[in-house]
């Protein structure tokens, strides 16, 4: 296997340059680059990570901690996030805490600043003073997809108006002249999804609407959760004209059963969600949901977390960076219209 050295001996330069242009640091001249970029090619040579972790002090990788890869966001998000971090020459490790904090935990006290040099994590049902050691061991720690703007969490994060969105999921149902709407809420009452419906219910309330307690069932941010808490509903409610969900899944869960139930979507009964996952644009009927900038996030974060990383070590007293990405956007789809008259 071909060494640095020999890359740098075939080009005529230094390895510092060699380890420059692989990692798309430093000045480096276009017909250098080239040169070096051929002995590459020529020696078929491949960095050793390891050695360059240890030779650098640091990994050329970042952590990306997620709650359930089985959720389709996250792969998503994930590959976004990845496509970011590949144009600062790094890798990404997927550390799938399967919603359980102490395998969280593990994975903060195992690779963060050993595997990965910074890590970004995504409601990972994480304990924020876990993270918060984490920092104070020297590994940046990004929150990302963070559900409360005005509200920071003691941590860099990037914050989406997931409450906006609520309202804005509300106001579609209500201008179609919807005023029995019910609400599956994808966590417990106090838990991430909290200002999706807060925003719901400021909409409800804003149209002199109100919120029927019997209306709202908080289930799993699942697809069987969303379907358990639509047959429930609409057998205990069957009047209701419409569901929220708090998530796409859900939202799917809730149309597959209305249609086991015999209601028709969306004559019967209009569903809505949020964040606009593929599985959303190829349902049938295809979900009307209010989508979140997931790309846009993925890109505020990597950046911020390279800027941590650049800035290290931070200032005890820095105030953590909120970044706040662009609105969400309703998306209208076959899964919504107006009630029946009758």
């Amino acid at each position: 296997m071909a060494t640095i050295n020999e890359v740098a001996l075939m080009a005529g330069v230094t390895p510092a340059t060699v380890s420059n242009v692989l990692r798309k640091r430093g000045r480096v001249g276009a017909l250098t680059r080239q040169r070096v970029q051929d002995a590459i090619d020529a020696l078929g040579y491949r960095p050793h990570l390891a050695a360059r972790a240890l030779a650098e002090g640091r990994a050329p990788t970042l952590a990306l901690m997620v709650s359930s890869i089985a959720n389709p966001f996250y792969p998503e998000f994930a590959l976004a996030v990845e496509r970011e971090a590949r144009e600062s020459g790094h890798f990404v490790i997927i550390c799938n805490t399967n919603e359980d904090p102490a395998m969280g935990r593990a994975y903060l006290e195992q690779i963060a600043g050993t595997l990965s040099e910074g890590v970004l994590v995504t409601n990972a049902n994480l304990d924020f003073a876990d993270l918060a050691d984490t920092e104070a061991r020297g590994t940046p720690v990004v929150l990302c997809m963070w559900e409360r703007p005005e509200d920071g969490p003691g941590l860099p994060c990037v914050a989406v108006d997931f409450a906006l969105a609520g309202r804005l999921a509300a106001s579609h149902l209500i201008a179609l002249g919807h005023r029995r709407i019910g609400a599956i809420v994808g966590s417990k009452a106090s838990g991430i999804h909290r200002p999706r419906y807060e925003g719901f219910v400021a909409a409800l309330h804003e149209a002199g609407l109100e919120v029927n307690a019997g209306d709202v069932l908080h289930a799993p941010d699942t697809l069987q959760g969303g379907y358990a808490a639509a047959r429930a509903m609409l057998g205990a409610n069957p009047h209701l004209t419409a569901i929220f969900a708090t998530n796409d899944l859900p939202a799917l869960g809730a149309i597959h059963a209305a249609a086991d139930l015999g209601f028709n979507v969306p004559n019967d009964v209009s569903i809505t969600g949020i964040t606009d996952i593929q599985l959303a644009r190829e349902s049938r009927p295809a979900l009307t949901t209010v989508a979140v900038p997931t790309a846009e996030a993925a890109q505020l974060a990597v950046a911020l977390l390279r800027e941590l990383i650049a800035a290290d070590p931070r200032p005890a007293d820095a105030t953590p960076t909120i970044c706040k990405t662009s609105a969400p956007q309703l998306i209208v789809r076959g899964s919504s219209a107006p009630p029946r008259l009758s």
